[in-house]
């Protein structure tokens, strides 16, 4: 019996790397319907202004969910939104008006408070997951600047029906290879 899966492509803090940025979408173009389900993405801020040249030197196109980050400035975006995503509730900020360096008290009432069951975040510039209080926190790390000994990373989550789900992380070599790494 196959099981329905659907996968959410997650990215944040490009800050200007825009070949970082193009290797990653042109990854993900290859992984779309019908030869994979990447079937959504959503960027977590610093660096909207990547996004559109990046995609049109791509052509990868599909549902973005776009946040706001503290270094967005100009853009009419929202810092913080919830969508549902293969039955999931999804609550996803840039991080910096959410006290990260001191805990995930705040993102997790702030996604609890929305009805979330995961919370996608930015900022810190290093990729983690953990299931606290029963909210999946994840943060793709970075493209751009990376702060943590993987390098440059961004993150997928595997939507399968039935089954919690799972994120996988992702890094960018010098090169603009991508290779699965552990966090």
């Amino acid at each position: 019996m196959v099981m329905d899966s659907k996968k959410l492509l997650v990215l944040s803090d490009t800050h200007g790397s825009v070949t970082s940025l193009k290797a990653v979408l042109n990854w993900a173009k290859d992984r779309t319907p019908p030869n994979d389900t990447i079937c959504g993405a959503v960027f977590l801020g610093d660096g909207l202004s990547d996004l559109q040249p990046a995609a049109e030197a791509t052509g990868f196109f599909c549902d973005w969910k776009l946040v706001s980050g503290n270094n967005d400035e100009g853009y009419s975006i929202p810092g913080s939104i919830v969508f549902n995503f293969a039955d999931s509730s999804i609550f996803m900020c840039h991080g910096h008006r959410h006290s990260l360096y001191g805990g995930y008290y705040t993102l997790i009432s702030s996604a609890r408070s929305s009805g979330a069951n995961i919370a996608l975040f930015g900022h810190s510039h290093v990729p983690f997951q953990k299931i606290t209080d029963g909210v999946l926190l994840v943060n793709p790390g970075s493209i751009g600047r990376p702060r943590s000994r993987i390098g440059a990373t961004f993150a997928v989550i595997d939507f399968v029906e039935g089954e919690p789900p799972k994120p996988e992380f992702w890094g960018i070599e010098a090169r603009t290879e991508i290779r699965k790494v552990k966090v």
